[in-house]
């Protein structure tokens, strides 16, 4: 799946909510979601310790990547499942040492691929995106709100 960063998310996120739908009988819809960052055909995931993160940061610094998110909707009861993605092109910005360090010391990069997030403190490392925000947060909804309908939900009705 290395090879196909898409195919890779959608497979992480059927995978997610298979696991949670297994555990139900109908009446339940499911969803998993699986967000990776993507730079020059590398899937970056979620760093291992400070020093990876760092080096994840300083790789994405003054560049485009990608955000891709897979999100499959899974029916619990007859296991029904609609897989699909999102993609965000995001650029990140100009980052000296010490700030890479001291986005590090607020803790948000450790959970996170890409070793960011665009919530909180790290809406000051990205420049411009391209695309969903809410793909780059981690939940594509626009996306997920044309995933239920197809099993017949609709959100605002």
């Amino acid at each position: 799946f290395a090879n196909d960063p898409v195919e890779y998310a959608c497979t992480l996120s059927g995978k997610k909510a298979m696991d949670v739908a297994k555990r139900y009988d109908s009446g339940y819809l499911v969803i998993g979601a699986d967000t990776i960052v993507v730079l020059d055909g590398k899937i970056l995931g979620k760093p291992e310790d400070k020093e990876d993160a760092f080096r994840m940061l300083k790789s994405l610094q003054g560049k485009w990547h990608e955000v891709i998110t897979g999100v499959t909707v899974i029916d619990a009861g007859d296991k029904r499942a609609e897989s699909d993605y999102e993609k965000t092109r995001v650029k990140m910005r100009s980052l000296s040492d010490d700030m890479i360090k001291a986005y590090i010391n607020t803790g948000e990069p450790m959970d996170k691929a890409g070793s960011y997030g665009i919530q909180r403190f790290g809406a000051l490392l990205v420049e411009r995106i391209e695309g969903c925000y809410f793909n780059v947060v981690g939940l594509p909804l626009v996306k997920l709100s044309f995933m239920l309908e197809k099993f017949g939900y609709t959100i605002l009705s």
